[in-house]
């Protein structure tokens, strides 16, 4: 079943209630009008149905008892700071039945696999970028499908930055000297946005199929939780800048995000993919290959099933 994504943007009070999460306005609930008003103002949503929630809104009040139920389904919970980025994102601490076995499988995963892993990761993030590029602006990608096919064990001619090169001199061409970077200009800012859903997608699934988001088959930052989330969403993030190229094509560019931008990035995990020769929603498809990672950690796959974008 697809989960839903819930943002608030607004002050709000939301709460548990027969395992519903329910959401109440603070400007409803303190005017002086009837309680049957402030009862049709309420609105309820089953936990259930809930697979991550974007608090925007210094004003929000959240219950323990709802934060302790939407964990235990596994949701993703994202904080966003005063410039409305996302800074922080909480987890369960287990989602799966099996989690010590499933631990110690991965931390006994080989070097040269892990490797094998990341080459796989590599090869199909510059094919992904590649056609983002060819199906958005035409571009020549004979070399980043060429490179695609050269990456090595563990990446080590670093194909995946000579990509990377390439693919954002020619990301954005009505923007002149585009960089990117974390604090960097315009559409920086968008970019930063839907790489935090991403990951709140990715590193969801990761807990889902009992594994550690901490322990990553290439990123090793000692300071970094989400090492395992930051290497699997790497073919994933051209789905991300395919959006974002389409809110460059349409708006004029901005230092905050709009509503409407938001939106688009926000409808990223309901976004079609092919993985697997097979349609499928992003966050479906996420699941897919997160459990396709722990078969690989246990012997039972020597791949891992990615989505593929076509050219």
């Amino acid at each position: 079943m697809i989960k839903r994504t819930l943002y608030f943007g607004n002050p709000a009070y939301l709460s548990l209630q027969n395992e519903q999460m329910v959401i109440k306005m603070p400007e409803v609930e303190n005017a002086p009008v009837p309680d049957t008003f402030k009862q049709e103002a309420t609105r309820t949503v089953p936990v259930e149905d809930i697979g991550i929630v974007v608090l925007d809104n210094r004003r929000i009040t959240i219950t323990q008892g709802l934060i302790e139920a939407l964990l235990d389904n596994n949701t993703a919970l994202l904080s966003c700071s005063s410039s409305h980025l996302p800074v922080g994102l909480m987890l369960p601490m287990a989602g799966n039945t099996t989690l010590t076995e499933r631990w110690r499988v991965q931390m006994d995963a080989s070097l040269p696999l892990k490797k094998q892993l990341w080459q796989q990761t590599v090869q199909q993030k510059i094919r992904n970028q590649a056609a983002v590029l060819a199906t958005k602006h035409g571009t020549v990608v004979k070399n980043m499908l060429a490179w695609a096919t050269d990456v090595k064990s563990g990446d080590s001619d670093n194909l995946e930055g000579r990509a990377a090169a390439y693919y954002w001199k020619c990301a954005f061409p009505t923007i002149e000297n585009f960089t990117r970077g974390q604090d960097g200009d315009y559409p920086n800012a968008l970019l930063n946005y839907g790489y935090a859903i991403l990951r709140a997608v990715i590193a969801r699934s990761l807990v889902g199929s009992g594994l550690m988001v901490q322990m990553g088959i290439h990123h090793r930052n000692k300071y970094n939780a989400y090492c395992l989330a930051d290497d699997i969403m790497e073919p994933y993030r051209p789905y991300v800048d395919s959006i974002v190229m389409d809110i460059v094509a349409q708006d004029e560019p901005t230092e905050t995000l709009s509503k409407e931008q938001k939106v688009a990035l926000l409808s990223l995990p309901t976004t079609e993919v092919i993985i697997d020769g097979k349609r499928s929603p992003l966050e479906v498809a996420a699941a897919t290959t997160t459990a396709s990672v722990y078969k690989c950690f246990a012997g039972e796959s020597r791949k891992i099933l990615y989505p593929e974008m076509n050219i």
